[in-house]
């Protein structure tokens, strides 16, 4: 049997590059954005948790900060599962028959 993670626990990989890597360095989203080669608007909804992580983003980070874009990814899609699960109970899903 799989543990289950709590959904408290998957943070929003642009919530984590907000507070980890952006704040504690001083950058402003302009700035974060000509380096990565993105617009503003595309840092500022990632980091506000309006936007997903693409791969191509992670990558972008990856490159930027040195953090690994595999486990960038992995965090989004934590995050994603989590959020999904808080609404599992909403879908109509009809099991097989035996």
């Amino acid at each position: 049997m799989a543990l289950k993670m709590h959904a408290s626990l998957a943070v929003h990989p642009g919530d984590w590059i907000k507070t980890e890597l952006v704040e504690t360095r001083g950058l402003k989203v302009g700035d974060l954005a000509d380096h990565l080669g993105v617009t503003r608007q595309t840092v500022s909804r990632l980091l506000n948790q309006r936007q997903v992580l693409t791969a191509d983003m992670a990558i972008r980070f990856e490159k930027l900060f040195g953090i690994d874009a595999d486990t960038l990814m992995r965090m989004q899609m934590r995050h994603d599962l989590a959020v999904a699960r808080g609404h599992a109970g909403e879908l109509d899903v009809k099991p097989l028959a035996a």
